[in-house]
């Protein structure tokens, strides 16, 4: 009965979400057309956006998206670059080419557990044959082949040359940010679909959802609104509009979750939020927290050199992103400046505005993980109001649970309540309602 009771709760959940008009937009595949949303419309600070657009333009970027369910809410250029400019994705393209693999082994042309020297041949590294056989395509995907992430020069961290490719450990049992291997995946779908990767990509994805670009040197290029459209495929989890592109759920699943024990905020080449702990390019180090604790713990991101990011918020209903040159000291993949920047869009997402006819302030926040077992984290914005709580409520309004609400984050616990749909209301010291959210207990 709890099993079907939380099942209600969710399809309940989910049904809210949609009739409040989160249902998702596409453009059409040809042509220019992209329905848009006015920031005003959403409650978004407009002061708090333009903060954030010059912000961005000091920081050396070229372009830069919002999408919320689809629809354009900022579409902004700097310089001489248009809408029309191409540009690199640099190791933002691991996650396009994650999502390509997926498709192939839907298609019955390759699996995770194909050894990697099935489609590369014998040799493809300077390891031992016995270890280069323990090798395989998930391997790749993951950053677990075991091979030395920094061979001696000329080598390099990208080098796809078998002399470049030397044994250090064996799959599977460490994590390191490898480019190297990772771009031969690219070989390996080659080989499998008899395609080369530009034909394979364009006609797997790119006819299919209107994303133009291609390939060059193993590296992706294209336009902003390329980056977001495939964005947007990834919000509706693999379909776009009403057709699937990938279909595999399981695959999905597994691509946007932990896929090893080393980096938990590691997926199939997508860089996961909201988990306890993550590695680093170049570093051994495992770091306590989550990647970017300004982001909200749902995001999913494709992150490349020198800040290019196309950021995936299915909680939100957003598609960010970034393309430029480096925003601050060049970093392979994650940088400071993805904790900056989420730190200045989620100001303009929580603006806190009071109508002049003196209705109550509104304050927008997020709550995580949802659903949730033990325990939920609020995030807040500051600055918060002197004396108010945080509530946990049944869907009769019941008080279940107070809490003294204390931005940045507040902590509420959900020990002890039945699964089931609750809400969290962030209330004045005088009990005046200032906002809420629905909330699942599993």
């Amino acid at each position: 009965m709890k099993h079907w009771l939380l099942v209600l709760a969710i399809l309940l959940w989910r049904f809210s979400v949609s009739a409040q008009g989160t249902s998702l937009y596409f453009p059409p595949t040809t042509g220019t057309a992209w329905a848009a949303t006015s920031p005003q419309s959403l409650g978004w600070c407009q002061p708090r956006l333009d903060s954030l657009l010059n912000f961005l333009g000091r920081k050396h970027t070229k372009s830069f998206i919002i999408l919320k369910n689809g629809r354009l809410v900022v579409e902004q250029y700097y310089g001489t670059f248009t809408r029309d400019s191409l540009w690199y994705w640099a190791s933002a393209g691991k996650s396009l080419t994650a999502t390509l693999v997926g498709i192939a082994q839907q298609d019955g042309l390759l699996s995770l557990d194909d050894t990697t020297s099935r489609w590369l041949g014998r040799g493809w590294t300077s390891a031992p044959n016995a270890k280069e056989r323990l090798i395989k395509v998930r391997h790749q995907l993951t950053m677990t082949t075991g091979l030395d992430d920094t061979p001696p020069a000329p080598c390099d961290n990208e080098s796809t040359r078998a002399a470049c490719l030397l044994y250090r450990a064996d799959a599977g049992t460490r994590w390191a940010y490898h480019t190297g291997p990772y771009r031969l995946l690219q070989n390996d779908i080659a080989a499998a679909s008899g395609l080369t990767i530009n034909q394979y990509t364009n006609q797997k994805i790119g006819s299919r959802i209107g994303m133009g670009g291609g390939w060059l040197n193993d590296v992706y290029y294209s336009r902003a609104r390329d980056m977001a459209r495939f964005g947007l495929l990834m919000l509706n989890r693999g379909t776009w509009d009403q057709t699937v592109i990938l279909r595999d759920t399981t695959y999905f699943r597994r691509m946007t979750t932990p896929s090893q024990a080393f980096n938990r905020s590691y997926g199939y080449l997508w860089w996961l939020n909201g988990q306890p702990t993550y590695m680093l390019p170049t570093s051994p180090l495992v770091y306590n927290g989550p990647l970017v604790p300004s982001a909200p713990a749902d995001l999913i991101a494709a992150l490349g050199k020198n800040d290019q990011k196309i950021y995936v918020v299915p909680s939100l209903g957003l598609v960010v992103v970034r393309q430029g040159n480096s925003a601050a000291q060049s970093k392979l993949a994650v940088s400071s400046f993805d904790t900056e920047l989420w730190q200045y869009i989620g100001a303009m997402l929580n603006c806190i505005t009071a109508a002049t006819t003196g209705r109550s302030a509104q304050v927008a926040f997020e709550a995580y993980p949802n659903p949730a077992s033990s325990a939920v984290t609020v995030q807040l914005p500051a600055p918060v109001p002197p004396g108010a709580s945080l509530l946990l409520t049944d869907m009769l309004g019941r008080v279940l649970h107070r809490t003294a609400a204390v931005a940045p984050a507040t902590r509420v616990s959900v020990d002890g309540v039945s699964a089931g749909l609750y809400q969290l209301q962030l209330v004045a010291a005088d009990g005046t309602p200032l906002g809420r959210q629905r909330l699942v207990k599993q």
